[in-house]
C-alpha cells in the first residue's frame, strides 16, 4: 500500500493553523485584497501598516492556493539571466529588478522578525551552476554582468562544487551570498494572525462574483450576495488572473516537487546553500528547516489539473533520476511529492500596477521563481501607488510593455 502523500509538504506539515469564516454581511473598506496567499497576506500587511481599513478574501481556504505548493525558495536571480534581461529591458532596469529582488530577502526578513515569525526564515548562499558543457560560456558572461552590478558573487570550478556540495555533474557555476529560505505557507498563516488582531478582517470560502465601479469606490459582490464596498482592490490572485484578464500575458507551467525523509548526514555548506542548474527546464534544490532535501522541476505546459496530478509519480521518478546522475553519493529517500502551477512571463518579471480594464483596482501578480520576492516588492509599490507616488519599477512591471 502506498501511504506517501500527493500533498504539498506544507500542508501535511503545518496542518491547520488558523480558521476563519465566510462573509455572511454587507462590509465596507479602504482596501480589498483578493487572495489569501503569501501575496495577498504580505500586501495586507501593508495596507494595514500604513493604516487603511483593509478586507482579505479568498475563495478558498486561507493560504491553500499556489503558497501551500511552492518550494519558497528565495533568490534575487530572475528567471531570465541578468545578460539577457538586460537586451530585452535595457541594463538599468534589468539590474534594478535584480536588486529589487535582492533587497526584497532583506526586506521580508525584517517583517519575519517584526511579527515573531517562527516560519524558519534562513540566509542562505545560492549557487547557479551549468548542468551541461555547452552553457558554460554564457553562465561566464552572466556572472561578469552580476559582478559589474555590484552583486557579490564567486565563479566556482567543477572540482570546487564537487568538494563543497558533492555535486558531480556540474561544469562550474556563480555562488552568489544573497538568499534565503522560509516556510511560506506558514508565514502567509502568521501574516494573517498577525494582523488580524490588528483589525484586518478576514473571510475564506468567499468568492467574489462581480465587480461594480463608481466614480470614487467599487462595490465587490460576493457568490454569497453579500457586498464590500471599497476605495481600493488589490488583486493578488496569480496564475487565476488569466481568467479575469482579456490578454494573453502569462504561460502556465505545471512544476513538481519532492521532498525526503529527515536527512541527518547533510553537510552544513549544503543545508546553507539554494541550488539550481541550467537544464531546460531546470532543476532545483534545497533544504528544509527539519533536515529534508527538497528537490524539483521537470516543468511542463499547464493543461488540466488533473493530467497535472496524474504525472506526478512519474515526475518524481524523473527527479530523482536527475539527482542519482547529479549526486550519486547522496541518498534521497522520498517521503512526498506534488505538483503545482505557476505563471511565465517572457521577461520573467511580475505584473504589478493598474489594468485599463479594473478602474480603482491594482494588480500584484508575482510569476516564475521569483514570486514572493516580487511580492515583497508588490507591497513597496502598492503602497506608493496608494499614495499617488511613482515608482521607479513600475513602467517595467506594466500591464501592456
Amino acid at each position: 500500500m502506498d501511504l506517501k502523500s500527493n500533498e504539498p509538504f506544507w500542508l501535511i506539515k503545518n496542518g491547520l493553523l488558523s480558521s476563519y469564516p465566510s462573509l455572511r454581511t454587507d462590509e465596507s473598506c479602504d482596501v480589498l485584497v483578493v487572495g489569501s496567499g503569501i501575496t495577498g497576506s504580505l500586501l495586507a500587511h501593508q495596507m494595514v501598516k500604513d493604516g487603511y481599513k483593509t478586507i482579505l478574501i479568498d475563495q478558498r481556504e486561507v493560504c491553500n492556493g499556489s503558497t501551500s505548493a511552492t518550494t519558497s525558495m528565495l533568490q534575487y536571480e530572475i528567471d531570465v539571466p541578468l545578460c539577457r534581461l538586460s537586451g530585452i529591458i535595457g541594463k538599468e532596469d534589468a539590474v534594478a529588478a535584480y536588486k529589487a529582488c535582492a533587497q526584497s530577502i532583506a526586506d521580508l526578513h525584517a517583517v519575519s522578525r517584526e511579527i515573531g515569525s517562527r516560519a524558519g526564515f534562513k540566509k542562505k548562499k545560492s549557487l547557479y551552476f551549468a548542468s551541461r558543457k555547452k552553457d558554460v560560456a554564457w553562465l561566464k558572461e552572466e556572472f561578469e554582468a552580476r559582478k559589474e552590478a555590484g552583486f557579490r558573487v564567486k565563479w566556482l570550478e567543477t572540482a570546487e562544487i564537487h568538494e563543497k556540495y558533492g555535486i558531480q555533474k556540474a561544469y562550474g557555476g556563480i555562488l552568489s551570498r544573497t538568499g534565503a529560505s522560509v516556510d511560506a505557507f506558514r508565514l502567509a498563516h502568521e501574516l494573517l494572525k498577525y494582523n488580524a488582531e490588528k483589525g484586518l478582517q478576514i473571510y475564506d470560502k468567499t468568492r467574489l462574483e462581480t465587480v461594480k465601479y463608481s466614480k470614487n469606490h467599487v462595490t465587490a459582490e460576493m457568490n454569497s450576495g453579500f457586498t464590500i464596498k471599497t476605495k481600493k482592490i488589490i488583486y493578488c490572485v496569480g496564475y487565476e488572473s488569466q481568467q479575469m484578464i482579456p490578454e494573453k500575458f502569462v504561460q502556465l507551467k505545471s512544476t513538481f516537487a519532492v521532498v525526503s525523509e529527515i536527512q541527518k548526514d547533510l553537510a552544513p555548506e549544503f543545508q546553507n546553500t539554494l541550488f539550481w542548474n541550467t537544464d531546460e527546464p531546470y532543476l532545483y534544490m534545497r533544504t528544509t528547516s527539519d533536515g529534508r532535501l527538497l528537490a524539483g522541476g521537470c516543468d511542463v505546459d499547464f493543461q488540466n489539473p488533473q493530467k497535472r496530478d496524474e504525472s506526478i509519480a512519474r515526475k518524481e521518478q524523473q527527479i530523482l533520476k536527475h539527482l542519482s546522475v547529479m549526486m550519486p553519493d547522496q541518498p534521497f529517500y522520498p517521503d512526498f511529492s506534488w505538483a503545482g502551477t505557476f505563471g511565465e512571463t517572457k521577461d520573467g518579471l511580475p505584473y504589478i500596477g493598474e489594468h485599463q480594464k479594473f478602474p480603482h483596482s491594482y494588480f500584484v501578480l508575482g510569476f516564475g521563481g521569483n514570486g514572493i520576492t516580487f511580492s515583497v516588492t508588490g507591497m513597496e509599490m502598492a503602497s506608493a501607488f496608494m499614495k499617488k507616488k511613482s515608482h521607479p519599477l513600475a513602467h517595467c512591471f506594466r500591464f501592456g510593455r
